[in-house]
């Protein structure tokens, strides 16, 4: 079954900023997954349920405004998951609205931690490596407008493409 995920893309020029970082950290899934702040993990949808999910997805895009989104900084999930990120220090409580829209619609999604938004730098790498990630971007910083998200989906080569974009008008 096809895999897909819903998130914010980080726009240019922080986008790729983050995407080379990500790489030059050693992270083997930097080339396969655009930086992003996830609203919907990924997730398996069938065919007859993908045209009610985007259906859901364009409500839920009519009802949200755009933002002024501000990524700074580093954080860690670890000891709980090996995950270094940067932060979202404003746009929060915006992405965590969208975050439940999203998955109130048609789609169910347990999660496995509480919702936290942010843009993974370093996954599943060793902890001299997940150090060298936390400071190597701890003075990172970059704001900018988000006036949309995206469905993904999961193409066979294992690279997140986006499939559809939604245009928050509320």
């Amino acid at each position: 079954m096809p895999t897909h995920g819903v998130a914010i893309t980080v726009p240019e020029p922080f986008g790729s900023a983050l995407q080379d970082a990500r790489e030059r950290f050693g992270d083997p899934l930097a080339r396969f997954i655009p930086p992003h702040i996830t609203l919907l993990p990924p997730t398996e949808i069938d065919a007859p349920s993908l045209e009610s999910f985007q259906t859901h997805l364009a409500v839920v895009a009519s009802a949200h405004a755009p933002f002024r989104m501000t990524l700074s900084g580093t954080g860690t999930f670890r000891p709980l998951s090996p995950v270094v990120f940067v932060q979202v220090s404003s746009g929060i409580s915006q992405c965590e609205l969208l975050e439940t829209a999203v998955r109130s619609g048609p789609v169910e999604r347990h999660l496995e931690f509480n919702y936290h938004p942010h843009v993974t730098i370093a996954h599943h790498l060793d902890e001299d490596r997940l150090d060298v990630a936390f400071d190597g971007l701890d003075d990172f910083r970059g704001s900018f407008e988000v006036e949309s998200f995206e469905l993904f989906h999961q193409t066979d080569d294992g690279v997140w493409r986006p499939l559809s974009s939604y245009t928050l008008e509320g």
